[in-house]
């Protein structure tokens, strides 16, 4: 991964062939690293473990439909059911729809009818019928997959025309990172590997890859790479400690139930811990860019400032990045956990209470892991971007001893560039 630095667009100064070797070299050493990781930790198909698909079992699939009709009926919904759960109150629906294969008729409950359900959606079906009887339906869920596509393509077309060639590595990257999740680190957390390790690993070939496909190769982008390393390494130090000080079992919700019944060997606490990696690792990216990026500007605004100087200046930057960024990583994790949230505050039970629960306290560690890690990468970011950012060049550039004519007396015939 060769440093290009010909242009002084990239880092304003001449081009400096030695430290782009050497840290080509580096850069290439902790790539190889990852990569024979990545390998290492690679597992072999029969190694992940697989469980029959529901819906692809003897004389069961499922169908395209679209509803045709809906009859609300009394069903005396409401109270407790009979296997303990709370039942909504309100009537249940007979839904017909129409499918390639016929008409398919099949019941609704109040919960589901509540939720909304019209003639014209386009839903899908499960379609049973054993062998010498007759079919029955259930409903599955709602078809989305053209309103998904028409907003990824929006989203591509936008980010294209507003960041050009940018925006179009970027995509890529996230092509890079959708495809590290699903064919390395999914698998080899359901076939037992470490999940912490698996996360670092997985963590720094996607920021490897994708911080200079989307920022380009320079010295610039280098500082950041380093930055993004780091607090990777040190939100994994801390994950773990916190995961374990905290208690975090990884059982909080019925999918954890649900996965630890199909995949018994699972670590599910293990993965509490990587996944505190990977969740702030966009928001980690974006602070060590900006950080690597303003002291490159703050170097070319001036280019005689001290290093301290220049380091006091950027970290008034990212304390006010670190502040947006904090909030950032709360309101998403709070929006992910919305739905406990509300079903606690209706059941009025206090916020301390539900601080506590294994899933709302997932949450809470995970935020503050997550922001501790974005925090203490700021300044290892900054230092290192300084430390190899071009360097202090002596000043000058002196005002003209006779004025410009058509100016005023005190203009100068370039900037003033004072450390």
């Amino acid at each position: 991964m060769a440093h290009s630095h010909s242009h002084t667009s990239i880092d304003h100064g001449p081009p400096r062939r030695r430290l782009a070797v050497t840290l080509t070299a580096v850069v290439l050493a902790i790539a190889a690293g990852a990569f024979a990781a990545m390998i290492a930790l690679w597992p072999a198909e029969q190694a992940v473990p697989r469980s029959q698909n529901p819906y692809g079992a003897a004389g069961v699939s499922t169908l395209d439909a679209t509803v045709t009709k809906v009859a609300a009926f009394n069903c005396n919904s409401g109270g407790e059911g009979p296997d303990g759960e709370i039942e909504v109150e309100g009537d249940c629906a007979h839904v017909t729809a129409r499918t390639s294969r016929g008409t398919a008729t099949f019941d609704l409950d109040a919960a589901r009818h509540k939720a909304g359900i019209s003639p014209g959606d386009r839903i899908q079906v499960v379609k049973v019928q054993p062998a010498g009887q007759a079919a029955t339906y259930e409903f599955l869920d709602f078809r989305r997959g053209l309103p998904l596509t028409a907003l990824a393509a929006i989203f591509a077309v936008l980010v294209i025309g507003v960041a050009r060639w940018r925006g179009l590595f970027a995509l890529v990257g996230i092509g890079v990172t959708l495809l590290a999740l699903t064919k390395f680190m999914l698998p080899a957390f359901l076939a037992g590997e470490s999940p912490l390790l698996v996360a670092v690993v997985g963590s720094t070939v996607i920021m490897i890859v994708v911080l200079y496909l989307a920022h380009g190769v320079s010295i610039r982008t280098t500082s950041a790479l380093f930055g993004t390393l780091v607090g990777i390494a040190l939100t994994a130090a801390i994950g773990l400690a916190a995961t374990g000080w905290t208690s975090l079992t990884g059982v909080g919700s019925e999918d954890d139930q649900r996965l630890i019944a199909t995949v018994p060997e699972i670590p599910l606490s293990g993965i509490v811990a990587g996944t505190m990696v990977i969740a702030g690792l966009g928001v980690l990216n974006d602070v060590t860019v900006t950080q690597a990026s303003a002291v490159w500007e703050l170097r070319a605004a001036r280019p005689a400032a001290r290093a301290g100087s220049l380091f006091a200046s950027a970290m008034r930057i990212g304390r006010d990045h670190i502040a947006s960024s904090v909030y950032t990583l709360v309101f998403a994790y709070a929006g992910s956990a919305m739905t406990v949230l509300l079903l606690a505050t209706a059941y009025q039970r206090g916020l301390a209470s539900i601080a506590t629960t294994e899933e709302i306290g997932q949450e809470i560690v995970r935020t503050l892991v997550g922001a501790i890690g974005l925090v203490l990468a700021v300044p290892v970011t900054t230092l290192f971007a300084v430390w190899l950012a071009p360097p202090r060049t002596p000043e000058t550039v002196k005002a003209p001893s006779t004025p410009v004519p058509g100016r005023h007396s005190g203009s100068h015939a370039g900037p003033a560039l004072t450390a």
